[in-house]
């Protein structure tokens, strides 16, 4: 195994429920200004979702956490998440390790 940090990706939402509204942004955004205070974590928004990196599985789940505590704490009274973790232990990636291998292979599909 290589001497690199290993990496923890995460493929994570978050849904605060009873709003009364359709419209989630708003809290999306407070939760996810609560994972970047997390020390270690990098983050990503993507329309669906937000992808999580960090070197330990705890920091994943612990960015998990501060989001749903955050929204409690902004007065939603129940919160959802999906999460879907890559804990890769033979090599070091990166999220953008993963997008520009899948490019590569686009690349070399057409």
């Amino acid at each position: 195994m290589s001497s690199e940090k290993i990496v923890v990706i995460a493929d994570f939402s978050v849904i605060p429920m009873g709003l009364g509204t359709t419209s989630i942004g708003k809290h999306i955004a407070i939760a996810i200004n609560a994972i970047k205070e997390v020390k270690g974590i990098k983050c990503e928004v993507t329309p669906m979702g937000t992808v999580l990196e960090a070197e330990k599985l705890d920091t994943i789940l612990e960015a998990v956490k501060v989001a749903h505590e955050a929204l409690f704490k902004a007065g939603i009274k129940r919160v959802e998440s999906n999460i879907r973790i890559d804990d890769r232990r033979d090599k070091h990636r990166t999220m953008e390790d993963k997008v520009k291998s899948i490019k590569e292979y686009m690349k070399k599909l057409s």
